[in-house]
């Protein structure tokens, strides 16, 4: 972890640069989504919301996604937020983390960024032993977690569901210039 000193009243301080950015309203959200990341981004979010509902959030993103359902409570805790969220994709941001991406207001990527979205997948690849109806009742989540994902990309863009279905039925990648095109984001950064 990066550290940097500061010249405080009591001297020089050594700060995380973690810290840092925090006390300036600025996340780095760089690993996997899972529960653990997930639960550090819900409470650095909600620290800052408690700081200053008022204030904006920046939300860095590099993310290849990850667990659903972990994103997911990120992504409505943003929604309930009273503090405007602005994301900056900052090299890629898949599956699981464009959905995070998408939670921000301001949705901005650098010029070289991409997005990826796609159909969640189905992880438990041992099917062996299991009876019709349990593998039935696995692909009925799956298929009610694929609708809330499209209906987020869809509310979004302001596109069908249909058309959400067509994109994310394979992994579909977006330059900064196509996500905006598509209404995936809302600007390409020039400057930080």
């Amino acid at each position: 972890m990066a550290n940097i000193l500061k010249e405080t009243v009591r001297g020089f301080d050594c700060i995380r640069l973690e810290d840092e950015f925090l006390s300036g309203r600025e996340i780095f959200f760089t690993e996997e989504v899972n529960e653990t990341t997930s639960n550090e981004l819900i409470k650095q979010l909600i620290y800052l919301e408690r700081q200053d509902s008022e204030g904006e959030i920046t939300i860095y993103i590099n993310s290849p996604g990850g667990e659903v359902i972990s994103g997911l409570a990120v992504y409505d805790i943003i929604s309930m937020m009273k503090a405007p969220v602005r994301t900056v994709c900052i090299g890629t941001a898949a599956s699981m983390g464009a959905i995070l991406f998408l939670s921000g207001k301001k949705r901005q990527m650098l010029p070289h960024t991409r997005l990826m979205i796609h159909d969640p997948s189905y992880y438990h690849k041992d099917i062996g032993g299991r009876k019709p109806h349990e593998i039935q009742h696995e692909l009925d989540k799956l298929n009610e977690t694929r609708e809330a994902l499209a209906k987020i990309i869809s509310e979004t863009t302001g596109r069908s569901i249909d058309e959400i279905y067509k994109v994310t039925a394979d992994d579909t990648f977006y330059s900064a210039q196509e996500a905006i095109d598509f209404g995936l984001a809302t600007e390409i950064l020039k400057e930080v």
